[in-house]
C-alpha cells in the first residue's frame, strides 16, 4: 500500500465539513479496494499520494484529478495537504492532461471567451468584467496552457460535474485558500 501523508483531523474536519459531510469512525478510515492499492473515501474521491505524480514539491504542487473530480495540494515542506471538489471539463475533447504550472495568480479575474466557445456561440460577450457574473468567481490560477485556468464559480451547481470547457472549476471560498497558498511556479497536473 502506498505510503499517505498525514492528514491532521482539523484538515479532515474542515474539508469534511466545507463538503457538507459528517464524518464518524468509519468514513475516516475508508476502506481499500479491491486491488488494494487505492482508497478511496465515502464520497469516492481518490487520495492521492504527490510521490506518484511529481519528482519534488518545490513552491507546492497542485494535482487535479479528474476522474474522482477533485483538486489535491501539498505544500512546500509536505506538512500541509488539502483536497477540494471541483468541476471538471464536459468532455473528454476539452480535457487536457499533463504537467503544467501556474504562471499568473488574479484576484477578481475578468473573463474573455475563447476562440473556439466564440465559434460554438458567438452570441457571447467580448468580456465579463469581475463580479457575480463572471464565470472565473473569485480568483483565478492561470495555467502555462493557454485558456486553461483553475478558479472559482458562481454557480456552485458546476462543482462535481462534467461542466466547463477546459478549466478547473472550486467554489469561491476554496479557491481562495488555494490562491493563498499556491505561488507562481507551483507544478500542476492534470489526470
Amino acid at each position: 500500500m502506498t505510503d499517505l501523508p498525514p492528514l491532521s483531523r482539523r484538515h479532515l474536519l474542515t474539508g469534511a465539513g466545507a463538503l457538507g459531510i459528517t464524518l464518524c469512525a468509519p468514513a475516516i478510515l475508508s476502506a481499500q479496494t479491491v486491488t488494494g492499492s487505492v482508497r478511496n473515501n465515502v464520497s469516492s474521491f481518490q487520495m492521492q499520494d504527490w510521490r506518484d505524480h511529481f519528482d519534488a514539491l518545490g513552491h507546492g504542487v497542485i494535482l487535479a484529478d479528474t476522474v474522482s473530480r477533485a483538486v489535491h495540494f501539498w505544500s512546500a515542506d509536505g506538512a500541509d495537504y488539502r483536497m477540494w471538489p471541483s468541476s471538471v471539463p464536459i468532455s473528454e475533447e476539452l480535457t487536457r492532461r499533463g504537467m503544467t504550472e501556474v504562471i499568473k495568480k488574479v484576484d477578481g479575474p475578468t473573463w474573455t471567451p475563447t476562440p473556439s466557445m466564440r465559434e460554438r456561440d458567438p452570441s457571447l460577450p467580448a468580456m465579463i468584467p469581475a463580479g457575480p457574473e463572471n464565470p472565473l468567481g473569485t480568483h483565478a490560477l492561470y495555467l502555462s496552457w493557454q485558456y486553461y485556468r483553475v478558479h472559482g464559480t458562481h454557480d456552485t451547481r458546476k462543482i462535481g460535474r462534467r461542466s466547463s470547457d477546459g478549466c478547473i472549476g472550486l467554489y469561491n471560498e476554496h479557491i481562495a485558500e488555494l490562491y493563498a497558498l499556491a505561488k507562481v511556479g507551483t507544478k500542476v497536473k492534470l489526470i
